[in-house]
């Protein structure tokens, strides 16, 4: 790992993780732990969800009290730096994986390897998917514990579809179906041809990644020390969704805009992490039929998305708070958790038995079909890949607004506009 320098206050906090006590066996006394966590922070069903497991585990552990602290995910390592300096009780944290290198060495994330026997956390950690815990990781230590995982759905109203004769049977699987499907939608209904995920402040760069490795272009190079989302590859990608802007198919609007107009049978068409999946079906139920297929890809290229989600990092100084975080952790991510956050959430379970035992949720996945494209891409996902260094956030919003410039501005330029992006966030990496 590079150095980063980090301020004196977290500076003391990193050196305090590194000479923490070792967690007592259980909680014999109350206590408080604090949980910041983006799912809270949702407009979806992700914020339900998890006050019902906060609920669940509460009912289980009566001497832990979970203090929620809702907090969008591109606001939560800056939050955290925050608190921490400012001397407040961070304890568990819902961090995504692009942010993982930062939390880990600059603010303190302790290893789980130093805090949890070693018996416990080789038990917790059976029945996990193996290329989920490895999410987690840097330099073989668990600094995350690998907590909600999604892929990017396609979905679709097939009651639109049939509408302007569409065969909803038979969905986009390409980027050149969807223009096709796009230009039928707009021509023959009053309904938007084609929403997304992909951009706004909350959309990160996770999906926009997915889209241009599609295409065999990408945003940063494997070794993550030259900047790539301008190259020929990328730039193709990036010229088709401006082509499908310029053509009325895909939309401008703001991400919950485009999430609430898929929910109320607005949208014919919505791409957008499968995290949205609990929302969508309380909105279509009883309005329209709402269903989904995979990422769609370029001509004869199979898509290649890559997972958006999080792991869960422990913050706290204090043992007993390290236990009760752990606690919580070892909750959520068992059977019983994540049955919680499928079924009801939308994101892939880390625990296979939970959609393959008949205890969990095999018989609702065979009654639930929009989850069948997630678990169909688990054999070909990719890692999100994230920025390197300090500037890691200012590295993505730069490419994005430069992106998102390029599709939806009035400038045609759209080498000029990535190429521009692109030098300038070389600059920023270490």
């Amino acid at each position: 790992m590079k150095p980063i320098v980090v301020s004196a206050a977290l500076a003391g906090l990193t050196l305090g993780a590194a000479q923490a006590q070792t967690m007592p066996a259980e909680i014999t006394e109350p206590v408080t732990i604090t949980w910041y966590n983006y799912n809270l922070a949702s407009a979806g069903n992700g914020a339900d969800a998890t006050r019902h497991l906060i609920d669940l585990f509460e009912a289980a552990h009566p001497n832990i009290h979970v203090e929620g602290v809702p907090v969008p995910p591109q606001n939560i390592t800056t939050r955290v730096q925050a608190d921490l300096v400012a001397g407040q009780q961070v304890d568990l944290v819902q961090v995504t994986f692009n942010a993982l290198g930062f939390a880990a060495e600059a603010l303190g994330a302790h290893a789980l390897e130093d805090i949890v026997p070693a018996a416990e956390l080789a038990a917790n950690f059976e029945g996990m998917v193996q290329n989920g815990l490895d999410l987690g990781r840097i330099d073989g230590r668990t600094y995350a514990l690998a907590y909600t995982f999604s892929t990017p759905v396609l979905y679709y109203n097939a009651d639109i579809f049939r509408q302007v004769g569409l065969d909803p049977e038979n969905p986009p699987q390409t980027w050149a179906q969807i223009a096709e499907a796009g230009r039928v939608i707009r021509d023959h209904s009053d309904h938007i041809p084609l929403a997304s995920g992909m951009f706004g402040p909350s959309a990160g760069d996770w999906l926009m990644q997915g889209v241009l490795r599609s295409n065999n272009g990408g945003v940063i190079n494997a070794d993550r020390t030259a900047m790539t989302f301008a190259d020929p590859a990328s730039l193709e990608a990036v010229q088709m969704l401006r082509d499908l802007a310029q053509e009325g198919i895909l939309v401008n609007l703001d991400v919950t805009s485009q999430l609430e107009s898929m929910a109320a049978g607005n949208a014919a068409m919505y791409l957008q992490t499968s995290a949205v999946q609990g929302y969508l079906i309380r909105g279509a139920e009883g309005n329209y039929d709402l269903r989904a297929t995979t990422m769609p890809g370029f001509g004869d290229l199979r898509p290649r998305p890559n997972n958006s989600g999080s792991g869960l990092a422990i913050f706290s100084q204090d043992p007993a708070r390290q236990r009760a975080a752990w606690e919580l952790m070892k909750f959520v991510t068992s059977n019983e958790g994540y049955t919680i956050i499928t079924r009801d959430i939308g994101y892939l379970p880390l625990r296979m038995a939970v959609v393959e035992s008949p205890e969990y949720l095999a018989g609702w996945v065979s009654e639930h079909p929009l989850l069948q494209p997630n678990l169909q891409q688990l054999s070909y996902l990719e890692p999100w890949t994230p920025m390197p260094g300090p500037n890691y956030v200012q590295i993505a919003t730069t490419m994005m607004d430069a992106i998102e410039m390029a599709v939806f501005g009035d400038n045609d330029d759209v080498a000029g506009i990535l190429t521009a992006a692109q030098t300038q966030t070389q600059g920023l990496l270490p």
